[in-house]
């Protein structure tokens, strides 16, 4: 059963469970997946990759442009064509490509405006569409900033999350993978041996940790307390007023009066996309 607007936050970083309560047809249109593997067995978010092929393929472009753009075009300078298609595959896995997607078209509107986020909003759709990612999230999250990050803690979830679908060599890959995808992301910083550090939250950043938690059926003040937000390393009232400045810059809608918030993402999706959305909810309640 799909979780109604109404629901309370979600306990932290446990973003498997709002994904796998989300109906089928609301998960093809968000962008969301989920499933067994994920990317991280083999890369990281590749955000150099991603920004490369961003600068190669218009806003508006359709999804086979970015297709030509790796493979015939060859925007990421690969040796090989082999090489070519598998980080199409794998920036595919990652960030859908296709702006058939709601989120992946909001991603791209708000990585034209908003160069300083890229990192995060990167970080936040991958976490979206790679368990594997998410799975890695709590040991990174729940490490002190200033503290060596503990790559033990982060092997244990993986090794948990895939329930003995990973062979040694593989389960260490992962880790590596993604302990790269938080540096690269700002979470972690150092080569070897990794530090955790804050990262600095952006307006963008927020608007999209807030659509994210409105897909999975949240509203009001919940929308502060979702996973996705705790990625982003700031206590509540620096997250609304971090969206308050989102309103400002044309990111999203927000009205508060009181101790009532209500955020809403007219300013983001069609007419069209926002009644399908709406249907999709009463028929899943």
């Amino acid at each position: 059963l799909y979780l109604p607007a109404a629901m309370s936050a979600t306990t932290s970083l446990n973003f498997e469970a709002g994904i796998a309560a989300l109906p089928p047809n609301l998960a093809s249109f968000w962008g969301f997946r989920s499933g067994k593997g994920g990317s991280h067995s083999s890369r990281t978010i590749m955000l150099d990759e991603l920004t490369q092929l961003f600068g190669a393929v218009p806003e508006d472009a359709p999804r086979q442009d970015y297709v030509d753009a790796v493979v015939a075009g060859n925007c990421l300078a690969k040796r090989t064509a082999a090489n070519r298609r598998i980080s199409l595959q794998r920036l595919t896995e990652l960030y859908g490509l296709d702006p058939r997607l709601a989120l992946f078209r909001v991603l791209r509107a708000f990585w034209a405006w908003h160069e300083a986020s890229r990192p995060l909003l990167a970080l936040l759709l991958a976490l979206a569409r790679d368990p594997l990612l998410r799975a890695s999230a709590r040991s990174v999250i729940d490490t002190p900033a200033g503290h060596e990050f503990g790559r033990q803690a982060m092997k244990d979830d993986l090794l948990a999350a895939a329930r003995g679908r990973l062979n040694e060599a593989t389960l260490d890959a992962t880790v590596r993978n993604a302990s790269s995808s938080w540096t690269q992301s700002g979470h972690l910083r150092g080569r070897g041996r990794k530090i955790r550090q804050r990262v600095a939250a952006t307006p963008a950043a927020v608007a999209y940790a807030l659509l994210l938690g409105f897909a999975l059926g949240h509203g009001g003040r919940s929308l502060f307390g979702t996973p996705w937000m705790e990625v982003l390393d700031a206590p509540a009232n620096a997250l609304i007023d971090l969206a308050i400045q989102a309103k400002t810059l044309g990111l999203l809608d927000l009205m508060q009066s009181g101790n009532l918030l209500e955020v809403s993402f007219a300013r983001l999706l069609t007419d069209r996309e926002q009644e399908f959305v709406r249907g999709a909810h009463r028929k899943a309640g």
